[in-house]
């Protein structure tokens, strides 16, 4: 299947947008990072599926931090452009209320990758999680005593 992908200078915009309207620092840390994987998940060798190339998309501008401030914002925010661009825009709003804690506990180290992608799959494909995959995620997010 044939994706649509977005450019960098777009994503950078979204960022920016972001920044203006709920607040943080303005600035990049390295915007390499960003591109790289705008790259990548235009790779069907490394992400053969929609759901991967989402996931990378997702979980790399959470972590890599190639913003000064907002990267869980705008992977959340990115992670819907690509959905849209894509014709799942019925997705989004579902996806944004999702994602918000899980941003949060992907920044946190308390969900993996392999775990997003799961949760992820689980929202394209899915009416809702199923009980294992919240078992999951609840084990993840309590590990240790800690939420």
């Amino acid at each position: 299947m044939k994706y649509i992908y977005f450019d960098l200078e777009y994503a950078i915009r979204v960022h920016d947008t972001i920044i203006e309207i709920s607040g943080g620092l303005s600035g990049e840390n390295n915007i390499g990072l960003l591109d790289s994987v705008i790259d990548f998940i235009q790779s069907d060798l490394y992400y053969p599926n929609f759901e991967d190339k989402l996931t990378h998309l997702v979980y790399s501008v959470n972590k890599n931090h190639a913003f000064s401030d907002g990267n869980k914002r705008s992977s959340i925010a990115l992670g819907v452009a690509f959905l849209e661009l894509n014709g799942l825009d019925y997705l989004s709003t579902r996806f944004i209320e999702e994602m918000e804690n899980i941003a949060v506990f992907v920044a946190d180290n308390k969900i993996s990758k392999e775990l997003l992608h799961e949760i992820i799959t689980s929202l394209l494909y899915e009416f809702e999680y199923s009980e294992s995959l919240k078992l999951e995620i609840l084990d993840a997010i309590t590990k240790n005593g800690e939420f």
